[in-house]
């Protein structure tokens, strides 16, 4: 579902307040008050003139468990957004000072939040804690010191919008999931960083919004190319589009992202900045099956512009001619062996999908499954010894392995969730992969779905949730762990 955006004129804010029961003095807030243990009092101004609130407070940080700060709120349910021109004034004694668009499930300290948090060193990001007594996360924008900020709830995701300079509020990328129960609390919020300090935010021309929703099919998709720390699980947008991007991969130097979209194939430095064209001469329907070989120099990709059918090329990794691996179709790439001598890949056969592998120069095909229903996703663990891949031999789609030649076929997932696309780190220490809701078909994997990306640890078998988000197809269907394995690449989307 969509949200229609219902925005309250400022001439028409006297009759809001009035329809609110809103104390004059807080403009379209009813209260405010220190959150937590502040050595200062908190302190705020409001001017109905320019409708501005200016907001004073100590705090030592709003991270991990416990918050301290001042916060300005009115209760709310159902899909809301609020927004706000924001200035932190003076220099600041402390770069994280922050000043925040902030939801909360309550005025407790440890309350599950979420805001659009500007700091004083110009960073913004959404900063969440998804349950009460929960940690902080954040998911940091790729856009630094944004005049104005907008935070969206809806259902339960949160998205964060952005305006570099003086331009308009754009969508910043990616979205964090905090399931909010009503009613729960909006408003503006500051925390100096240093308790022995505080520090003064002004907000202007703030806007509370409730939002309608209205039908899928006027929306327009929104992708978000991401990278998460597996230690932190603290997200970064690198790259946001109104155009669809899928599946990327990790650079073998560590310094940039290849990805696909509209059917061809583009790299970015991890940083971010401006992504640049890979050429590939005639394949201009490359899907999201796509890979680096072990050595860094060759590109390995699955395109339909030959026959319709999607077939498996190799190519030079600054781009070139692709030269055709698999003369049968449709044949999707996802695994190179460690040694550089073997591709491994889905294909459909006789009416069959399973996992097959052949020499990356091209020549006779191996059938390595061959159970009824869907094999699909095969990688290679770093050591060459198994064929990690997915299969719904059991009902559900779940993680499975495999000795290189086939043989020894063993379970590693069984949950109930449907289980896709397992990538081991290059350490050998973690299996990545994305799981599906139960009530999506098990042979299917499809887009804009609530999915989680998940970390199997190999030596505990324990498995944790790095992730959650809307995508699904294209979120992670390649090989995209950082070479040092503390961090992966995958993309999230938006109806917007």
């Amino acid at each position: 579902m969509t949200n229609k955006i219902i925005v309250f004129p400022m001439a028409l804010i006297g009759l809001v307040i009035l329809a609110w029961g809103i104390q004059q003095d807080l403009g379209v807030f009813q209260g405010h008050g220190d959150i937590g243990e502040v050595k200062y009092k908190g302190s705020i101004k409001f001017d109905p003139l320019d409708s501005t609130y200016t907001i004073t407070a100590s705090g030592t940080n709003m991270w991990f468990n416990n918050d301290q700060l001042h916060y300005v709120w009115r209760k709310m349910s159902g899909d809301v957004a609020i927004e706000a021109d924001i200035e932190l004034l003076g220099k600041g004694v402390d770069p994280h000072r922050k000043a925040c668009l902030i939801i909360r499930q309550s005025l407790e300290p440890g309350s599950a939040y979420a805001d659009v948090a500007v700091h004083g060193d110009g960073m913004a990001a959404i900063q969440y804690r998804e349950a009460d007594g929960d940690i902080t996360r954040e998911l940091q924008s790729n856009i630094k010191f944004p005049k104005r900020a907008r935070i969206d709830k809806v259902g339960d995701y949160l998205f964060m919008s952005l305006s570099a300079g003086n331009g308009e509020l754009k969508s910043s990328g990616g979205a964090i999931k905090v399931p909010f129960k009503a009613p729960f609390y909006i408003g503006l919020g500051v925390c100096s960083h240093n308790n022995e300090v505080v520090e003064t935010a002004k907000f202007s021309n703030v806007h509370i919004e409730k939002l309608q929703t209205i039908p899928d099919s006027i929306k327009a998709l929104e992708s978000t190319l991401e990278i998460i720390p597996i230690a932190s699980l603290d997200r970064k947008v690198i790259l946001q589009s109104q155009k669809r991007l899928d599946a990327p991969n990790w650079s073998t130097d560590g310094k940039k992202l290849i990805y696909n979209s509209m059917g061809l194939l583009y790299q970015i430095p991890v940083e971010g900045g401006e992504p640049s064209l890979i050429p590939t001469d005639f394949a201009k329907k490359i899907n999201n099956d796509h890979g680096i070989s072990p050595n860094g120099k060759m590109l390995v990709i699955s395109d339909q512009t030959e026959t319709g059918k999607s077939l498996i090329y190799t190519l030079p990794i600054e781009g070139g001619v692709p030269k055709k691996i698999t003369p049968n179709g449709p044949s999707y790439w996802h695994g190179w062996s460690p040694d550089g001598k073997t591709l491994a890949y889905c294909a459909a056969r006789n009416g069959n999908y399973d996992v097959y592998s052949i020499p990356v120069t091209g020549g006779e095909e191996t059938r390595l499954t061959t159970a009824a229903g869907l094999d699909d996703g095969p990688d290679y663990s770093p050591d060459g010894k198994y064929i990690y891949f997915n299969s719904d031999r059991s009902g559900t789609m779940q993680i499975w392995r495999m000795k290189p030649d086939g043989s020894e076929q063993e379970q590693i997932t069984t949950d109930n969730y449907n289980d896709w696309f397992a990538h081991p780190s290059p350490d050998g220490k973690w299996l990545a992969y994305i799981s599906f809701d139960p009530e999506v078909p098990a042979n299917l994997h499809p887009t804009n779905k609530d999915v989680m990306l998940r970390l199997l640890n190999l030596e505990t078998n324990e498995t944790k949730i790095i992730a959650k988000l809307f995508g699904g197809q294209g979120s992670m269907n390649v090989p995209s762990w950082s070479p040092d394995s503390s961090r992966l690449a995958f993309v999230s989307y938006r109806l917007k």
